[in-house]
């Protein structure tokens, strides 16, 4: 289990060329909360998580995690700190699930047993029984799994998807989003998803709306007895 992270965003603009994606945003993501980020394409969610999971850097403001400001020698110890769940599943397709899984962690020394660790994610996504499938022999919501699984391998305090449930239809999308959920409990995480879809944010516990870069709207919700209701059979 990871510490779960608080980030912020304190007066932060992000410019590229010929665009501001963000405008002067503060944004605080409280330690423990599931947070909705919500907007039109193009109204600056996904630059949110990307600077937010040390990705990529503002032009102006500060960055913030667990209330220090984050420094460019600071990101890389950051970045292990957050787990990345994309629209697009980016699988290797040459590799089992189970070595998709370890993929994130290969390369480095880490206090925990690779393997052991991968093995329970696939348990607790539902696909121990296909560890040494490739993905090819996958649907697309068992790939956005194993997909969610490689983001917590390395106990992540912080979990950004990013249209987690885009590729998918919208029966499989809200077993995507009520496993993030679920799995948020149980490895204690802070958990931010950018979203076009009105179901993915209303289950989480805070709604960001997003407009040309700027905060548009901030409402705590509290999720609908039918979501509970799901939650309760999904969890360990």
């Amino acid at each position: 289990m990871g510490e779960t992270v608080d980030v912020s965003l304190r007066g932060v603009t992000r410019r590229y060329p010929g665009l501001t994606a963000l405008d002067a945003v503060d944004l605080e993501i409280e330690d423990g909360s599931a947070v909705a980020l919500t907007g039109p394409s193009g109204s600056g969610k996904s630059t949110v998580l990307h600077l937010l999971g040390g990705m990529d850097r503002p032009d102006d403001g500060t960055v913030e995690a667990d209330g220090t400001a984050l420094t460019p020698r600071q990101l890389d110890a950051h970045r292990r700190r957050v787990g990345f769940v994309f629209q697009r599943f980016h699988l290797l397709p040459a590799l089992t699930v189970l070595d998709n899984v370890l993929a994130p962690v290969l390369p480095r020394r880490v206090d925990f047993d690779r393997r052991e660790r991968a093995t329970e994610l696939l348990e607790a996504v539902g696909l121990a029984d296909r560890a040494d499938a490739l993905p090819s022999e996958l649907s697309g919501g068992q790939q956005q799994r194993v997909a969610i699984s490689r983001a917590l391998i390395n106990r992540p305090g912080l979990l950004l998807a990013d249209e987690p449930t885009g590729n998918l239809d919208s029966v499989i999308g809200r077993e995507i989003i009520d496993l993030l959920l679920s799995l948020r409990e149980r490895y204690g995480m802070t958990m931010l998803v950018a979203t076009h879809d009105p179901e993915v944010a209303a289950n989480c516990d805070r709604i960001v709306r997003l407009h040309d870069g700027r905060i548009a709207g901030d409402e705590r919700v509290a999720p609908a007895p039918d979501v509970l209701n799901r939650l309760g059979g999904l969890r360990p």
